[in-house]
């Protein structure tokens, strides 16, 4: 029995594994989306927006390691996928956008809403076709998902109004299965790094993304050489909880703790990661890195051993040939500094801070209208979340927040835009992180600028009666601009929001919407919201004028800062 082409393309995201397609009907579209209304297995979630739609596919596939999908239709609808594939694209997930094409026919005329998606997806996708007659899909389909797969990346399958509903000639089995397997450096390249490590002095490991599912060996490497872990953000998911040798986070949402550990190591080893901020790598060290992208090797500091291999073999490799140290002073200082920097964060966060001696003289300076500070509400979320449950974090402050208060214990999991940096990625991300399993807590944080900048796929949640909580940092700012235009001693300028009541907002939607203006409120407004079953979204008036030092904070930063209030002072009495 012959299928037709939408019909062969449901079959085949059903084959593998595919259980939500988030998008926007239309034109194009339709066949397929029919065939996903016949199917078992499939269902289709309408977003409000095509950009949420992406966003929330590759939130599912980060979590999964599978394949994630979604659609647009003709023109504006393909179009709209770009941002949220650009993020999968830079995150190293796959991928596959199903997009619309005008009939094929009037290919090439300008006609009403023509897009050249091929041309438009160029830089995003690691595959991109438009399939111009039936014969083509089965072929096209099983090379755009091992690409996608196999390359960690986007593909994207054009199909013109005209021919979703036509049927193929000949009913031939697809063959989608892409077999991974592990990369191993050969024993002289282990031989030379194990030598360096050996003789590099202090040793200071530097652990991304890449090393999470080989955790106990990365463990056992950093026992073996005494040496302290510093995490990238998306190390903190796999590598924070119970860990004896992590010292947090550096860059500007680091601590000094881990800053130490890099300025006073020998020699730096990378594991899994591409940490892109080239001023925070301290100069005249040694280093080895370890990465399963040759590409990636180098690219952000200068390299003495490349491993072009993945993390967990290249680890097990090492153990077998680098000595015991027996000298912890390096591991250990960094530890204590980290503990010390842990402790002032607490007490910074704890909820009567601002009723001390040190609160009240900080306040007068940074928060004197006793707004909550955001540092309460991340630890008091932290606290009250369940030990899997599911993050997401918008760009900017609340990121900072989440990334200094909120621990991966246990099995949680964390997603967010870490490479593109995006606004409104956390709640569509959410949404497709809730899809996997109802049954497992989701938390959104949100800024108010990314919540606001994609607010109608609210109603996503709603009709989809996800149990989503949204934490929204509500300081009425675009809080990570603002910092930095204060950081280089200009005026705040242009980062003023003029917010609704986002609980309102909630409510007015169908959502349960708990809104939180006082300090002392805030404890029991986050115990009402993980205590709700259905989606809740928590609205925090936070302090806008927080300052998130970075790890090390230098003096022009500081002058910068003094001269930015300097002006801010004097342009508000001249108002």
């Amino acid at each position: 029995m012959s299928r037709t082409v939408a019909r062969l393309l449901a079959d085949a995201l059903e084959e593998l594994g595919v259980r939500q397609i988030f998008g926007v009907v239309g034109d194009a579209l339709n066949p397929l989306t029919d065939a996903i209304r016949t199917s078992e297995a499939l269902s289709w979630v309408g977003c409000r927006h095509e950009e949420a739609a992406a966003f929330a596919a590759g939130a599912q596939s980060q979590l999964t390691d599978t394949l994630g999908v979604c659609m647009g239709t003709v023109g504006p609808g393909s179009v709209h996928l770009l941002n949220g594939l650009y993020d999968a694209a830079k995150s190293g997930t796959p991928v596959l956008a199903i997009a619309g094409q005008v009939p094929r026919s009037e290919v090439g005329t300008d006609y009403f809403q023509e897009v050249d998606n091929d041309l438009l997806f160029k830089d995003v996708a690691v595959f991109r076709a438009t399939v111009t007659s039936p014969e083509q899909l089965p072929a096209l389909l099983e090379v755009a998902v091992r690409t996608a797969i196999g390359r960690r990346g986007v593909a994207v399958l054009t199909l013109p109004g005209d021919i979703g509903d036509q049927e193929l000639p000949t009913d031939r089995p697809l063959r989608l299965s892409v077999a991974r397997s592990e990369n191993r450096p050969d024993d002289p390249a282990l031989d030379e790094a194990a030598d360096l490590i050996d003789h590099g002095g202090n040793v200071t490991l530097l652990v991304g993304r890449g090393s999470r599912t080989s955790r106990e060996d990365v463990l056992a490497l950093a026992d073996r050489l005494a040496a302290p872990m510093v995490l990238t953000l998306k190390a903190k998911e796999g590598f924070e909880g119970d860990n004896p040798f992590q010292v947090g986070q550096t860059g500007l949402i680091g601590n000094p703790a881990a800053a130490h550990a890099m300025d006073h190591a020998d020699t730096l080893v990378l594991l899994g990661t591409d940490f892109p901020y080239r001023e925070w790598y301290p100069e005249g060290k040694k280093v080895v890195q370890v990465d399963r992208v040759a590409e990636h090797i180098g690219r952000r500091v200068p390299v003495d051993v490349a491993l072009a291999a993945d993390v967990g073999p290249t680890v097990r490799g090492l153990l077998e040939r680098v000595a015991v140290r027996e000298d912890r002073k390096h591991l250990d200082s960094a530890r204590e500094k980290f503990t010390h920097w842990q402790d002032g964060q607490r007490r910074l966060a704890a909820p009567g801070h601002d009723k001390g001696l040190i609160g009240k003289v900080r306040s007068a300076f940074d928060n004197r209208d006793h707004l909550i500070r955001p540092e309460a509400l991340a630890a008091a979320v932290d606290a009250a979340a369940d030990d899997d449950a599911v993050f997401t974090s918008d760009t900017g402050m609340a990121t900072v927040w989440l990334s200094r208060f909120v621990e991966m214990r246990g099995s949680r999991r964390l997603i967010g835009s870490y490479n593109l940096g995006s606004m409104a990625n956390a709640m569509p991300q959410a949404i497709g992180a809730q899809f996997l399993d109802r049954e497992r807590q989701t938390v959104a944080f949100c800024g108010d600028g990314g919540l606001s900048m994609l607010l109608g796929d609210l109603m996503t949640i709603r009709s989809e009666r996800l149990p989503v909580k949204l934490v929204v940092f509500d300081n009425r700012r675009l809080g990570m601009v603002k910092l930095e235009q204060e950081q280089a001693g200009l005026p705040e300028f242009g980062t003023v929001l003029d917010n609704p009541d986002f609980a309102a907002v909630a409510e007015a939607l169908g959502i349960k919407g708990i809104r939180v203006e006082r300090a002392e409120d805030l404890a029991d407004a986050v115990e009402r919201t993980f205590a709700e079953p259905g989606p809740v979204l928590l609205d925090v008036l936070t302090n806008p004028d927080e300052i998130a030092v970075p790890a090390k904070p230098t003096v022009q930063q500081g002058w910068g800062f003094a001269i930015a209030k300097v002006r801010e002072n004097l342009r508000s009495m001249g108002s």
